[in-house]
């Protein structure tokens, strides 16, 4: 898809921010702040080689902050015509004065304002036609049902495509944007065998499209890893080693970090309130946040508040070295923003030497989980309860598939208790981690 399709540049779209706040300070607003994007895109899914929806989206919006001292309000749009930008930032103007006194919001420190336009190589449109990319889908859905005779039904694959552009200005005089894309492939199919169905799915996304793995790839480890789902059987309750799939990894990475995210934190709703310098994790455990990192599925030169953003360590041998909070947050805390407004930008989990194999055979006898189902966790006190499926290990090899069980600890404990991270670094958004060992959990099934 070409950028032609845009009905403003990007250049346009940072001078419309801007407009934003002259009429914001017109109205008396004694600071602003204003984000206007847009994004076009393109899906193609085919099923049982045929095609089954070709879909297209073309967005546009702005969003307006204002402040009348410490009262705020907000609104937004999608029509970016003058008329309905003036109508818009009205209302949040009007909204504003109805709103409570807050001393603690308000646009972020000055001084923390992005200094560099950093070209992270974050804009790599795919000009591909639906043509070529219903051939692509086809292709991946070929690859995933010839894996195995047992693979006879599947719900289909897809091929999508976004391109867009990005602009955010402030009362401090600062405006930046840049262009962005992302890519993906995916592919669902199901098994079956006597009276036993299952499903998987196995997909790729990166900012440019030759990044993606092969179409052909992406549909073989589909297939392969909803055969390997079928015959399962069921196992006693138990308390053994437990191995999160480097997919499913990241959602303990996520548990961490919303632990020690500024509105977990000021709201005193965080299993890790007061742990700044301490030991919250395994010596195992270290986390880098990258967000400068070339084509990054979560780079950024400033956050959402036009805080520069940069590299840190989160976790040091499993010390926690700092917070991940906006402005406000911060306030809250006493703290300065780490530059997260609008969320974290690529962590890196540093890996072990051994690989998928090599943990299994470090796991000895244990569940290898692939699959979880529900949201069983309590940020406040960190107990953790998940159905979940996978596979039985024994003696470092699987040797059969589970389901129908439930997988229980609590967050704190398991953090401490992994002992060993997999060189099989999945990438998922913001995260890059492999599988994760934890030490023991509590596997109930019969």
């Amino acid at each position: 898809m070409a950028d032609s399709g845009f009905s403003y540049s990007l250049d346009e779209i940072k001078q419309m921010s801007r407009d934003v706040l002259r009429v914001a300070k017109d109205l008396g607003a004694s600071s602003a702040e204003a984000e206007l994007s847009l994004s076009i895109g393109q899906n193609v899914s085919v099923r049982l080689n045929e095609v089954e929806n070709i879909e297209y989206n073309r967005d546009k919006g702005m969003s307006v902050t204002v402040y009348f001292g410490q009262q705020k309000g907000h609104a937004s749009t999608s029509d970016l015509s003058p008329l309905a930008i003036k109508d818009t930032v009205a209302a949040a103007c009007n909204i504003a004065k109805y709103t409570a006194k807050d001393e603690f919001c308000g646009l972020a420190d000055p001084n923390l304002m992005a200094k560099e336009a950093l070209d992270l190589d974050l804009h790599h449109p795919w000009n591909i036609s639906v043509e070529e990319a219903i051939v692509i889908a086809k292709e991946c859905e070929a690859a995933a049902l010839g894996v195995d005779a047992r693979i006879t039904n599947s719900e289909g694959a897809s091929v999508s495509t976004s391109t867009g552009y990005f602009a955010y200005s402030n009362s401090h005089g600062f405006t930046g944007g840049y262009p962005s894309s992302r890519h993906g492939v995916s592919c669902s199919v199901i098994a079956e065998s006597d009276d036993n169905m299952q499903r998987d799915y196995w997909y790729s996304t990166a900012r440019a499209a030759v990044d993606l793995e092969s179409a052909a790839a992406i549909g073989k480890k589909a297939g392969e890893r909803t055969v390997r789902r079928l015959n399962s059987k069921k196992i006693k309750t138990c308390q053994v080693p437990v191995m999160f799939e480097a997919p499913l990894a990241s959602g303990l990475i996520s548990s961490l970090i919303n632990a020690i995210s500024g509105g977990n934190l000021y709201r005193k709703s965080s299993f890790l309130l007061d742990s700044l310098g301490k030991q919250v994790a395994s010596p195992l455990l270290n986390i880098y946040e990258e967000p400068h990192l070339k084509k990054g599925l979560a780079s950024s030169p400033f956050d959402s508040e036009g805080v520069a953003t940069q590299s840190r360590q989160l976790v040091q041998d499993g010390v926690l070295q700092g917070y991940v909070m906006g402005s406000y947050s911060a306030r809250k805390l006493g703290m300065q923003t780490t530059g997260n407004a609008g969320g974290n930008h690529n962590l890196i989990v540093q890996s072990g030497a051994q690989d998928f194999a090599g943990l299994l055979k470090q796991m000895g006898t244990g569940l290898l989980v692939t699959e979880l189902l529900g949201s069983g966790m309590n940020m406040v006190t960190g107990d953790y309860s998940r159905g979940a499926a996978g596979f039985w290990v024994e003696s470092g090899v699987i040797v059969h598939a589970v389901e129908e069980i439930t997988i229980a600890s609590n967050m704190a404990e398991m953090l401490k208790m992994i002992v060993a991270i997999g060189s099989d670094i999945c990438i998922q958004g913001s995260k890059q981690v492999g599988s994760i060992l934890i030490e023991r959990m509590t596997v109930a099934s019969e």
